[in-house]
C-alpha cells in the first residue's frame, strides 16, 4: 500500500476502535518490518516478512528505557560481544541486558525489535567483517530481532494507559545470550541502529498518529454535527445558538485543515521523501489540534459526553487523547527541539555549508558562503518591509481566486520567518537550542505556514469548490493569525532588544494586524455541517459509520435523518404554539392534538412521532444498576 492508502486504512479502523487501529499501526509503522524492508539480510526478510504479513508473528519495537525517554540516544541498555553456547555449539554472540517500558504490543509480541548499545571490550569483532570494527570497543546503538520465547526474555505485563485497552507494557532481560545474526542487517550493521531509526522514523510519524488524529476529529464532527441538529433546547436545535456555533466551527475547520496537512505529508512519503521535519509537524500539531477539537466536541455533547457507557461516542477519545500527545516523541520535545532544531539546519540554504567550512578549516569557502548569507538576509529584510507596507499585493502567485490572497500573505510571512530565524541564529548562536521558548515559537510559525499551505493545496486539488471557500478562509485566517502571534512572540522575547526593535520595524512596520477567523465566517462553517448537509459528509468521508440500528452513532444518524425530514411539520407545531392554537399541556400528546386540530396531516404526524422517538433514543445516556456498576 502507499502511505496514503495505509493512512486511509488506519483512519477507517481508528474511527471504529482505537485498539484495533493501534494493533494494525504498530506492525506497519516504525518497527521490525520497516527496518527489515530497508536493512534486513535476505535471510531475515525471507523468514520474517511473510510471517509478519500473515500475522503469524506479532512485532513490537523496544526503544524507551525508564532512564531514557526523550533522550532516546542515551539508553543504558547494553549488549556485550562474547562467546557462548547456542544450539549445542560455541558461537560468537552477545549478552544483552535491557529494561524497556511503554512498548505497544509488547505484552503479546512474538518477535521483539530491541535497541541497545553494543560493546566489544575484548575486541572479538576486530578481524571480522572486513575489519570495519578494528580497534573499536563502543560500537553504538544496535537493533536486533529477538524471538520472545528466547530464555531470559520477559514480556506479558501490561501498562494501563488512561483506560485505553490496546496492548502496551514493559519487557526486560538480563544477560540474554543471542547470536550476532539477530542484528537487523546482520553483524556488519552493528552500531548502525540510530541511523536506521532516524531514517525510518519519518514515515511512521507521518502516518500513524496523524491518521488517528484525523479520524478522531472526523468522528467528533460527525457526532456533533448530528447531535447539534437533533438535540433541542428552548424550542430550537442547539446548533442554532451562537454559543454552540463557535466550537462547532472549530471542529469543522480543523477537520478540513488537518486532513489537508496529513494528505500532503503522505504524498511526500509516497514521493520517496523522508520528511523528518514535516513528520514532526504533523505528529505534534495534528495531535494537539485533535485534543483541542475533542474538548470542543465534549462541550457540545455536555452530559452525553460525560456519562460513560456504550452510548457515549466521545468520552473514550477524550480520555485517551493525551496518549497521542505523549508517544512517538512528546509534543513539548517535538515543538521545542525537533521541528525548528532540525529544520533550521536541514532547510537553511547556507548554515550547513558554513558549518562544514568551519569543520574543514576552509576559510575561503566560509567567506564566500558568509557573503551570500549576508546578501540573503539583506534581500529578505527588503522584501519583508516592502510586502508588509503593500500587504503583499504585488507578489506573483501560481493560483487565482480565493486562495491567491492567502498565497501572497504566506509569501510575506515566509520571508519574515527567514529573516527572524537568521537574526535569532546570529544573535544567539549555539545558545538558540537552549532557548526552547523561542525555538518553539519559530516552530509554531513554520508549522502553521505548512498547515496553511496544505489547506490551499487541498482547495486547489479539489477544483476550488465554491462550497469550501468558507473552510479555506477559516483555515488560512487561523493559520496566518498563529504565524503572526508566533513571530511577535519571538520579537517580544529576543534577548537582543536592539535586534528585536529593528526587526519589528521591518516585519511589522504598520503593526501586527491579523485576526483569527471572524464570528460571521465561523457561523458559515458551523451552519454548513448541520442537518446532515453535504459538507459534513465530505469532511467525514474517511470514517466508519455504523448501521442505523446500532446504539450510538448509528442511532444518532437515523435520528438526524428523521429530524430533518420532520422539520417542516415541527415548524408547523411551533408556529401553532406561538399563535396559541396549540397549548403546551403536560398531559397531552401535542402531535395527536395537532392532528386533531388539522395543523398537520396523518403522514406528518407519523413522521413527527418517529422523529421524536428517534431523538429520545439518540440523546439517551446509559444508566446502570448498582450491581452492573460494580462490575464495570
Amino acid at each position: 500500500f502507499s502511505a496514503y492508502l495505509h493512512s486511509q486504512v488506519v483512519m477507517k479502523l481508528g474511527s471504529r476502535s482505537c485498539t484495533l487501529a493501534v494493533s494494525v499501526m504498530v506492525p506497519n509503522s516504525l518497527g521490525p518490518a520497516e527496518l527489515l524492508i530497508h536493512y534486513g539480510t535476505p535471510a531475515q526478510k525471507d523468514y520474517y516478512l511473510p510471517r509478519l504479513a500473515k500475522g503469524i508473528d506479532v512485532p513490537a519495537f523496544a526503544l524507551t528505557n525508564p532512564m531514557a525517554g526523550s533522550d532516546a540516544a542515551a539508553i543504558p541498555d547494553v549488549g556485550i560481544v562474547c562467546r557462548g553456547m547456542w544450539e549445542g555449539q560455541e558461537i560468537l554472540g552477545m549478552r544483552v541486558t535491557w529494561d524497556k517500558r511503554y512498548i505497544t504490543l509488547g505484552p503479546i509480541c512474538t518477535v521483539l525489535g530491541l535497541a541497545f548499545k553494543l560493546h566489544d571490550p575484548l575486541r572479538l569483532l576486530g578481524d571480522q567483517f572486513g575489519g570495519q570494527f578494528a580497534g573499536k570497543e563502543d560500537l553504538g546503538i544496535t537493533c536486533a530481532l529477538v524471538p520472545t520465547h528466547t530464555p531470559g526474555v520477559n514480556i506479558g505485563r501490561r501498562h494501563w494507559p488512561l483506560n485505553a485497552t490496546f496492548q502496551n507494557g514493559p519487557n526486560w532481560g538480563t544477560d540474554v545470550f543471542m547470536p550476532l545474526d539477530w542484528i537487523i542487517g546482520g553483524p556488519q550493521m552493528a552500531g548502525q541502529g540510530w541511523r536506521m531509526l532516524m531514517e525510518c522514523l519519518a514515515a511512521g510519524r507521518s502516518i500513524s498518529l496523524p491518521s488517528l488524529s484525523v479520524a478522531a476529529v472526523q468522528v467528533a464532527l460527525r457526532v456533533t454535527g448530528a447531535y447539534a441538529s437533533v438535540r433541542q433546547q428552548f424550542g430550537l436545535p442547539i446548533g442554532r445558538f451562537e454559543g454552540i456555533e463557535e466550537p462547532l466551527a472549530r471542529i469543522a475547520g480543523h477537520a478540513y485543515l488537518m486532513a489537508a496537512a496529513h494528505r500532503l505529508t503522505c504524498g511526500a512519503v509516497d514521493a520517496g521523501e523522508k520528511p523528518a521535519v514535516l513528520s514532526g509537524v504533523v505528529k505534534a500539531y495534528l495531535t494537539d489540534r485533535m485534543r483541542a477539537t475533542i474538548a470542543d466536541a465534549m462541550d457540545i455533547a455536555a452530559g452525553a459526553g460525560v456519562v460513560r457507557g456504550p452510548r457515549n461516542l466521545l468520552g473514550r477519545i477524550y480520555t485517551a487523547a493525551p496518549i497521542a500527545i505523549t508517544v512517538e516523541g512528546a509534543n513539548i520535545l517535538t515543538r521545542s527541539l525537533i521541528v525548528f532544531g532540525q529544520g533550521s539546519i536541514r532547510c537553511h540554504p547556507f548554515v550547513r555549508l558554513e558549518m562544514q567550512a568551519i569543520e574543514q578549516n576552509d576559510a575561503k569557502t566560509f567567506d564566500r558562503v558568509l557573503l551570500r548569507h549576508i546578501g540573503f538576509m539583506a534581500r529578505n529584510a527588503w522584501r519583508s518591509f516592502a510586502m508588509a507596507l503593500t500587504g503583499a499585493r504585488l507578489v506573483q502567485v501560481p493560483v487565482e481566486g480565493p486562495a491567491a490572497g492567502y498565497c501572497r500573505r504566506l509569501t510575506r510571512y515566509s520571508c519574515a520567518f527567514a529573516l527572524v530565524t537568521d537574526a535569532a541564529l546570529a544573535t544567539l548562536g549555539g545558545g538558540l537550542k537552549r532557548r526552547e521558548k523561542i525555538s518553539g515559537r519559530l516552530a509554531d510559525a513554520l508549522a502553521w505556514m505548512y498547515l496553511a499551505s496544505a489547506a490551499i493545496k487541498r482547495f486547489h486539488d479539489e477544483g476550488s469548490p465554491a462550497a469550501d471557500v468558507a473552510l479555506l478562509r477559516w483555515s488560512c485566517d487561523l493559520a496566518l493569525w498563529n504565524i503572526e502571534q508566533a513571530l511577535r512572540g519571538v520579537l517580544d522575547n529576543l534577548p537582543s532588544r536592539l535586534a528585536a526593535w529593528k526587526l519589528r520595524a521591518i516585519v511589522f512596520p504598520l503593526g501586527a494586524r491579523r485576526a483569527p477567523p471572524s464570528d460571521a465566517l465561523g457561523a458559515k462553517v458551523a451552519q454548513a455541517v448541520l442537518d446532515g448537509g453535504g459538507m459534513r459528509e465530505r469532511l467525514t468521508r474517511d470514517i466508519f459509520v455504523p448501521d442505523a440500528s446500532e446504539p450510538g452513532l448509528g442511532q444518532l444518524e437515523a435520528a438526524l435523518r428523521l429530524a430533518v425530514s420532520a422539520r417542516p411539520a415541527a415548524e408547523k407545531l411551533a408556529a401553532a404554539k406561538r399563535a396559541g392554537r396549540l397549548a403546551a399541556e403536560l398531559d397531552a400528546d401535542p402531535v395527536e392534538r395537532a392532528l386533531a386540530l388539522g395543523i398537520v396531516n396523518a403522514g406528518e404526524a407519523q413522521l413527527l412521532r418517529q422523529a421524536l422517538a428517534a431523538q429520545d433514543a439518540a440523546i439517551a445516556v446509559d444508566a446502570f444498576s448498582a450491581e452492573e456498576y460494580r462490575l464495570l
